[in-house]
């Protein structure tokens, strides 16, 4: 089966609602505001600068999906691009999705200009995710993700 990768539209929203839904779930066993996804999700195509969705198909049929988001690197003079809401729907998996997103994502990451690195951020007990990305071709940093969740109020995101 032939993988195709495309940008996210519109008529994608459903599909990365539910796919962001099922990968909290199965990755952190986090059950998602979906009211709030939606407004997340939907926020990325209302304001490009805060980055783009790609789509992965298998003859015409949705597979997968992965976000971009952008960082600012004043060491680089370049915009890293962060992998993020990554998903396969699971009867597509183990047949390249992510591979076939994430070489999506290179070749436009390359064709910018701009974009010094890609990077993204996975689950320490995550193994297989783990082995995912070092076939292709990334490695792991030596630096540790520190964060304060819920900084802000819910009733100012919403």
């Amino acid at each position: 089966m032939e993988i195709t990768v495309r940008p996210a539209t519109h008529d994608d929203i459903e599909f990365l609602v539910r796919g962001n839904a099922q990968m909290a779930l199965e990755t952190e066993s986090l059950s998602l505001d979906i009211d709030r996804l939606h407004v997340g999700v939907r926020a990325v195509f209302d304001d490009p600068s805060r980055g783009f969705y790609l789509i992965a198909e298998m003859n015409g049929t949705r597979a997968g999906q992965m976000m971009i988001t952008y960082e600012w690197s004043d060491w680089r003079n370049g915009v890293f691009w962060w992998i993020q809401s990554v998903y396969t729907v699971p009867e597509f998996r183990r047949r390249g999705v992510f591979h076939a997103l994430y070489a999506k994502a290179e070749a436009l990451a390359q064709e910018n200009g701009s974009v010094c690195g890609l990077r993204l951020y996975v689950d320490a007990h995550n193994v297989q995710a783990q082995a995912t990305y070092r076939r292709c071709g990334m490695h792991e940093t030596a630096y540790r993700l520190f964060e304060v969740d819920n900084v802000i109020p819910r009733a100012e995101i919403a």
